[in-house]
């Protein structure tokens, strides 16, 4: 795996981000989390593992100074650039006017549908240097919206990566809820000098290869999730507890309903893969029809 950010071509580039900064009169705003990218390798990298054509459209989300969103007119057949920042969204149209394949939208991505950003394109591909606060809720929009992406290639927070590649063991709420939608994994490992202003924390460009059909069958995604959301409410205590406290059941329910889905009731929500968060949900589905039925018995006897 490919690690960035000791060459000294990292010192150049900086050094071209920060007088591009000064000649627009821009400041990083933290309150946006605003980190630009300096090393043009890793650029190039981000670029190479989205596989791009002439045939692809792409949303990059957070484009700032629209470093990456040069390299990607270049390749793409068309670009939506996403920027929060009215100030820097202003200044790109300036900027790269010139590109006729790129389209600078000033709109928050988690309120503007993606039907409208696409216009009425269904295939496409997310490519972006996240911004580290919203890359949790920008991911999931874009996995659990439609229509949902082919691809998705980001810059994300090392410790996030490296939670959403993650194994039973090691699971969380966020891993269980991308990894239901698509195959992620970290394609390199990006230093914090690499970025201007440079963050306190290493980043990793990860890939996400979205599913035909979600990697288990369940009949009401929303609702699954939801009950995985309730296994994972206090990820400290034992899951039969964790499940009762979230789903508002006995504790001796829940420990039969692991049982018969074949789950230790002392084991953890972490511990547990997608296909054994499915035979949970199916069971306690299973037990939730039953209840309602002997209820529409009882109130009609």
């Amino acid at each position: 795996m490919k690690t960035f950010g000791s060459d000294e071509s990292i010192f150049s580039s900086s050094a071209q981000v920060k007088r591009l900064l000064r000649q627009l009169g821009v400041r990083p705003r933290k309150s946006l989390g605003q980190h630009f990218l300096t090393d043009e390798a890793v650029l190039e990298t981000i670029v190479e593992a989205a596989e791009l054509s002439p045939q692809d459209t792409v949303i990059e989300v957070g484009p700032g100074l629209g470093v990456l969103t040069v390299q990607l007119a270049r390749r793409a057949g068309s670009v939506v650039a996403v920027e929060l920042d009215t100030r820097l969204a202003s200044l790109l149209k300036h900027r790269l006017s010139s590109l006729r394949n790129v389209c600078v939208v000033n709109v928050d991505i988690l309120e503007v549908s993606l039907s409208q950003l696409l216009k009425g394109k269904n295939d496409y591909k997310v490519v972006a240097n996240l911004p580290y606060y919203i890359t949790s809720p920008v991911l999931r929009h874009f996995v659990e919206s439609s229509p949902r992406p082919s691809l998705m290639v980001v810059m994300v927070q090392k410790e996030v990566g490296e939670a959403i590649v993650a194994a039973p063991g090691k699971m969380s709420l966020l891993a269980v809820s991308l990894q239901l939608y698509a195959r992620p994994r970290i394609v390199a490992r990006v230093a914090s000098r690499s970025f201007y202003p440079q963050p306190k924390v290493d980043s990793v460009i990860l890939r996400l290869d979205l599913l035909s059909e979600p990697a288990v069958p369940v009949a009401d995604l929303k609702d699954f999730l939801e009950v995985v959301r309730c296994g994972f409410s206090s990820p400290r205590k034992q899951l039969h507890n964790s499940l009762a406290q979230g789903l508002r059941m006995k504790s001796s329910q829940v420990v039969e309903l692991l049982r018969k889905a074949g789950v230790e009731s002392q084991r953890r929500a972490e511990t547990l893969s997608l296909v054994e968060w499915s035979r949970v949900y199916e069971v306690l589905q299973a037990w939730r029809h039953q209840a309602g039925c002997d209820v529409n018995r009882a109130g009609t006897s």
